[in-house]
């Protein structure tokens, strides 16, 4: 049985947006889930994988539901859009993200509910910085101090994977043109050491932009660790959006499924910070916890430090092709939705991997 109480091998719990079979190898990524109110929803994932074209151009398939997603239509695909985030910023929506597997950081824009978007080519229309190697995923966005921020990572050197990536953040004020690059602050890139954490740093990314107790803003990170003793890092930002830095003796935390992407917002009515990640279960534990995604659970704290569990979500017994990830969330009145990655079971023998959704 999974947490939701129905029987292994039954039906994926809540509604398929989007599905694509093992054997295309274009499996999907990058979900980002924007409420536009009174229950109209749009959703955006990327699709990776041998079968796709994300290390050339990446693509981004958008859907709507106009009832509190209970069904969804294609609206739109965008050819050049990889790892984006999909937000509203006064009257237009917004994608911002790469342009493919690290390549240019690069923002679009819609007038017209997402049918159609504006061509980053030059630094006029959306292309921020083209000399390549970024990184990021599809997490929030704030406003803080006249200004919206938001993560990156930049790989340097351009090889391999997590221990190259340095984190960074970019902004811009709330009332510039988002579609030029002079409008957007850069920090610097922060390489991260393999010494930290006791030894136990295998890297770090995916970055979270979040306000802290004390009103200053940090990155919060995802960490790459071999033990099941998962952390998050938190980088401190300069109030001008130009330097981040990080104290590998206090910037460690405990945070249960750290070593997966994680998406946190902060709830003003519960004064608490929350979470859906995905804690390795006792039972599971052996593998990086980075590769074991078939537990999700909601998480609250009132510090960014101390984590609790406020509710399981979903749970699979098997560690090899179920996986639930990468969820983008937000509040609805009393409500929390959420949109999954998800590796399961379908009528043509399931996912490739539990990675490859």
């Amino acid at each position: 049985m999974d947490f939701l109480g129905k029987p292994i091998g039954a039906p994926l719990p809540g509604t398929v947006i989007a599905h694509s079979p093992a054997r295309t190898q274009r499996y999907i990524g990058s979900p980002s889930l924007l409420n536009l109110g009174n229950g109209h929803y749009l959703a955006t994932h990327d699709e990776f994988g041998p079968g796709s074209t994300e290390h050339t151009r990446g693509r981004t398939k958008l859907y709507f539901s106009r009832d509190h997603g209970i069904t969804w239509q294609p609206r739109a695909t965008i050819d050049g859009a990889f790892w984006s985030l999909l937000f509203q910023h006064r009257d237009a929506l917004y994608l911002l993200g790469t342009d493919r597997h690290h390549g240019n950081m690069v923002i679009r824009r819609s007038t017209d509910a997402g049918e159609h978007w504006t061509q980053p080519e030059d630094a006029s229309t959306g292309l921020i910085r083209g000399d390549g190697e970024y990184h990021c995923a599809p997490l929030p966005l704030i406003e803080h101090a006249g200004r919206l921020w938001r993560a990156f990572e930049h790989r340097d050197p351009p090889e391999g994977w997590a221990p190259q990536y340095c984190a960074g953040v970019i902004s811009a004020p709330v009332d510039a043109d988002l579609l030029a690059a002079s409008s957007w602050t850069v920090s610097n890139f922060l390489a991260s050491q393999r010494d930290w954490n006791g030894g136990d740093m295998g890297g770090w990314l995916e970055g979270n932009i979040v306000l802290n107790p004390a009103g200053d803003l940090v990155d919060l990170l995802r960490v790459d660790v071999e033990s099941p003793d998962e952390v998050a890092a938190t980088v401190s930002i300069a109030p001008d959006g130009r330097t981040v830095r990080f104290d590998p003796a206090t910037g460690f935390q405990p945070l249960p499924g750290g070593a997966k992407m994680f998406a946190v917002r902060y709830d003003v009515v519960s004064q608490r910070y929350w979470t859906i990640a995905g804690p390795v279960v006792p039972a599971d534990r052996g593998p990086p916890p980075a590769w074991v995604r078939n537990n999700l659970v909601l998480q609250s704290s009132p510090d960014l430090i101390n984590w609790t569990e406020a509710r399981p979500l979903l749970y699979h017994p098997d560690t090899q092709k179920h996986g639930f990830q990468y969820v983008s969330w937000d509040f609805e009145d009393s409500d929390i939705i959420f949109l999954c990655r998800t590796a399961f079971d379908d009528d043509e023998g399931g996912a490739h991997t539990k990675h490859d959704a």
